[in-house]
């Protein structure tokens, strides 16, 4: 076992659900509000510290989590039941519905969860809000509940003041806890190791798919859950988020690495570029340039700069050096328990920073025809600049040939 991996951690921080349910209820008592109705399932897992597998792969597994100054209730199909117990989640603070069968074992002193107890996530929210005696004002993650959105409408207490509180969740989770930090640079470290592993074993002959195998496979051996592995050669370097393929590499070719996965709900989103033998002249010309223009945003974040500002320093200082023009939407965005979360590092966001928030900064260039290259790393806002999440040589990277 590397040092890398004898570091991770087996599982979340002891506390950390408790730190989280503080934070928001006290964001909470200062809300147009006086109960949350979290939808998405980021927001539920950050309130109840359960993630649901199912939930998180399919929008129509739709979960919700009702949070009061005093309870905290789940929401959940009933196929959720058992792993949500086993999470730790008490079986009186669970409202179930829709149909799943779970068999007992004989003397095991557990009891089957009821079945088709509520036709629909609607339904049940509004056991459990009636359960918890919430009739008055609402603050509702509309945007996500989604498609469920107007069944629950429909579906309220009669006299509910309803707020929508998608915005407000996100930004109650923006300021991420230190223990948050540390997940954040742990799940960086899988996709750092991930791709030096596959700059090592990249040589003559070697394919996209064996070297993103080389990645997932450092990512499982650490703990994490791959979620994307761009790993992308030569012309289809500039190909974006492709998938890999069984093009062998060859020589002078551009190899793109943009990966992520997650660790106990928190993501990585990390980017390198090698070139397999030496770069020419014009490889290093444009590599140089982003890497300036990244790096610029490094030396110029700190509170209060915008995230505007921050997209506006990459552009003028990549072009600066030399690749003009340089288009781009963004150059970066936030990352915690969504791979992207507000704020973007676009023009549209005059968002000042704040201590403890968290972003990938990146400035990827593609040109189709020649090949892609980026530099992406992870960092967190300090009092005065940032602290790096990521550690790996950002430099152009050169594969021997």
């Amino acid at each position: 076992m590397s040092e890398t991996r004898s570091s991770l951690a087996a599982a979340p921080p002891a506390g950390l659900l408790a730190q989280h349910l503080d934070r928001l209820r006290a964001a909470l008592a200062e809300a147009p509000f006086d109960v949350f109705v979290a939808g998405s399932p980021a927001n539920v897992a950050h309130a109840t510290g359960y993630r649901s597998v199912a939930g998180e792969l399919f929008r129509a597994h739709q979960m919700a989590a009702v949070v009061t100054p005093d309870d905290v209730v789940l929401v959940c199909p009933v196929a959720d039941a058992a792993p949500a117990a086993d999470a730790g989640m008490a079986a009186d603070t669970i409202v179930h519905y829709g149909r799943f069968f779970f068999e007992v074992a004989d003397g095991s002193g557990l009891s089957a969860p009821p079945v088709d107890q509520h036709g629909d996530l609607a339904a049940a929210l509004a056991t459990a809000l009636g359960r918890i005696g919430a009739t008055a004002r609402l603050g509702l993650d509309i945007e996500g509940l989604g498609a469920s959105w107007p069944a629950v409408e429909a579906a309220l207490p009669p006299g509910s003041v309803v707020v929508d509180a998608s915005a407000w969740a996100k930004q109650v989770r923006a300021r991420k806890l230190p223990a948050e930090v540390e997940l954040l640079r742990q799940a960086a470290r899988l996709a750092e190791e991930g791709i030096d592993r596959a700059i090592l074993k990249a040589g003559p002959g070697i394919t996209e798919r064996e070297l993103a195998a080389e990645v997932a496979h450092a990512m499982v051996a650490g703990g994490g859950s791959p979620r994307f592995v761009v790993v992308t050669s030569g012309p289809r370097s500039a190909l974006a988020d492709a998938t890999p393929t069984d093009r062998q590499l060859a020589g002078g070719d551009l190899l793109r690495f943009d990966v992520g996965c997650v660790l106990h709900g928190y993501w990585s989103d990390i980017g390198r570029t090698a070139v397999v033998g030496d770069p020419d002249q014009l490889q290093q010309r444009r590599y140089e340039a982003i890497y300036a223009g990244e790096q610029a945003q490094l030396e110029l974040v700190r509170p209060g700069v915008t995230a505007r500002e921050l997209f506006d320093v990459a552009v003028e200082t990549v072009e600066t050096h030399g690749l003009a023009p340089y288009r781009r939407h963004h150059c970066g965005h936030g990352i915690g328990r969504e791979v992207y979360e507000p704020p973007i590092i676009a023009p549209s966001y005059d968002t000042p920073l704040e201590p403890g928030m968290t972003f990938c900064f990146e400035t990827p260039f593609y040109e189709l025809g020649w090949g892609g290259m980026m530099v992406e790393d992870t960092l967190v806002v300090t009092e005065d600049g940032c602290q790096m999440l990521s550690s790996s040589d950002r430099s152009l990277r050169v594969v021997p040939w």
